[in-house]
């Protein structure tokens, strides 16, 4: 069988209770900086229904490998809320990021991965969460876009050049 995904594992994602408190043990560890954008609003589909839920977000790497953290702010049902109650939060998943995203999404609609959280078709990024037959709880693929890479090397440059000052930059939501 033929590998459904697009290319390698970029990113890893974590689903987290207190952000803040998530970050430090990562600039404790050596990873940084790190990236933040708080108080986001986020219209997704989740299980096939509308939504909105209000997340903050944080971005790493640790050489290629880009590191996500992320934490719901509110209590919207979500594949975030849903894995915090059955976990109390963690590693969450992989993420794939997709030169040719709708490619991406038939290659895995024709696997049979049950898409159960997408979005971003506002905002210039699309992405997609699929429960996968195994490795992570969730997968995802993100639309590579001009956009969405420029943040990615911007991200990755910041870190492979650290000095271990300013560990935490604020963006804008």
């Amino acid at each position: 069988m033929s590998n459904v995904l697009p290319g390698n594992v970029r990113q890893i994602g974590y689903v987290v209770t207190d952000l803040d408190h998530a970050i430090s043990g990562w600039l404790q560890m050596g990873v940084g900086p790190w990236f933040v954008i708080r108080d986001l609003a986020q219209r997704v589909t989740y299980r096939g229904v509308a939504c909105e839920v209000r997340l903050s977000l944080a971005l790493s790497n640790s050489g290629e490998l880009q590191i996500e953290l992320i934490q719901q702010l509110d209590d919207t049902p979500s594949i975030f809320t849903e894995f915090i109650a059955a976990t109390g939060g963690g590693f969450h998943q992989l993420a794939h990021w997709a030169a040719d995203f709708d490619a991406a999404m038939a290659n895995l609609a024709e696997a049979g991965w049950p898409q159960v959280w997408s979005g971003g078709e506002a905002d210039g990024v699309r992405f997609a969460y699929f429960e996968p037959p195994a490795g992570a709880a969730i997968v995802e693929i993100m639309e590579l876009t001009e956009a969405s890479s420029g943040m990615a090397g911007y991200v990755r440059q910041a870190a492979a050049g650290w000095d271990g000052s300013d560990p935490v930059r604020e963006l804008g939501s």
